[in-house]
């Protein structure tokens, strides 16, 4: 449930308070009064009916650049009356639906191309790096938590879902940033350090099988649900991290030291869970039902969309028969 405020023009009011009692708003009221010339709605309204409410509004405030919707957290609603709940634990555990608008400004965020993007990706590099060398899982883990390499990544497949090429150039240029400072960082630490590739640490990010495609496919499924049910970020951004970081920092110790094998698998393996990432995730924005708010803007993109999906299932069916033919090869390694 959340309290969506409206401020606009004072002729709208009985407009909106309509629309509150069309939507199924458990509760509406005026906070301005009739002397203002801007007036100000507030309504309680459950999450079912959030977004269908939402997009009305917009469409009435489309002549009115100066009104304003403003979505608030509501934690708890209590009335004298109020019950107590038999299943206020299947209650709590609820997924909340979170609506493509509050979506849309979570994830913005997540794509930002700054300087503590670059900071945290920097420092997650380092640390990735020293504890696959030294084969120190604690360190490893400890890099995963500080990379921020899922915002971007689920910000591309929300932007795919949406037909929005801001958003779409904004997300690439940042997994494009975070990937090659990884990668570069990853390289210079190589010509510095000694580098044994036969370790489990290392080993493991240069051997990709379809275990790896089922690990990458659920960190992108679970990153995208983490923004809609509430589930820890921190948590599912470890998930993905596993899944990028790690090979990224092996592919750049391994072109480090020039050695083809190693560089090989690594590469293999980010690659797939790139794909797999941003493939679960776009698969399950589809299922939430992500999509532009006009019809014409959905039909707008609907080729795209339906392409977007194709080459990600083209590109993974290519790197899945890739692996199967490098793990049947004799001289793999």
């Amino acid at each position: 449930m959340r309290i969506v405020e409206t401020l606009a023009d004072r002729k709208h009011a009985q407009t909106l308070l309509g629309m509150a009692r069309f939507y199924g708003a458990e509760d509406a009221w005026r906070v301005s009064d009739d002397t203002q010339e801007r007036c100000c709605i507030r309504m309680l309204v459950p999450d079912d009916a959030r977004q269908a409410l939402i997009d009305s509004l917009q469409d009435l405030f489309k002549a009115d650049p100066g009104a304003r919707i403003i979505i608030q957290p509501v934690d708890t609603v209590l009335t004298r009356d109020t019950p107590v709940r038999q299943d206020e634990e299947l209650h709590k555990a609820r997924a909340i639906a979170a609506t493509r608008e509050e979506l849309y400004a979570t994830i913005v965020k997540g794509a930002r191309l700054d300087t503590n993007f670059l900071i945290l990706t920097l420092l997650s590099t380092i640390a990735a790096a020293i504890g696959l060398l030294e084969n120190n899982v604690a360190v490893v883990i400890g890099a995963m938590v500080i990379a921020p390499l899922l915002g971007p990544n689920i910000a591309l497949a929300f932007a795919t879902s949406l037909g929005d090429r801001g958003l779409i150039l904004q997300a690439l240029r940042t997994i494009g940033a975070g990937l090659g400072l990884s990668l570069l960082l990853s390289i210079l630490i190589a010509l510095v350090w000694q580098v044994d590739f036969t370790g489990p640490e290392i080993a493991s990010r240069t051997d990709v099988g379809l275990d790896s495609v089922v690990l990458a496919l659920a960190s992108g499924a679970a990153a995208v649900l983490s923004l809609t049910t509430g589930l820890s970020s921190t948590l599912v951004g470890v998930m993905v991290a596993v899944a990028l970081l790690p090979p990224t920092a092996t592919l750049g110790l391994a072109i480090g030291k020039l050695d083809a094998a190693p560089a090989l698998g690594a590469f293999l393996l980010l690659a797939v869970n790139i794909v797999c990432v941003l493939l679960s995730a776009k698969v399950v924005f589809l299922l939430k039902g992500v999509r532009p708010r006009t019809w014409t803007e959905r039909n707008r993109i609907r080729q795209s969309k339906t392409l977007y999906l194709a080459l990600w299932i083209l590109l993974l069916t290519l790197l899945i028969g890739i692996i199967l033919l490098r793990s049947s090869s004799p001289w793999n390694p």
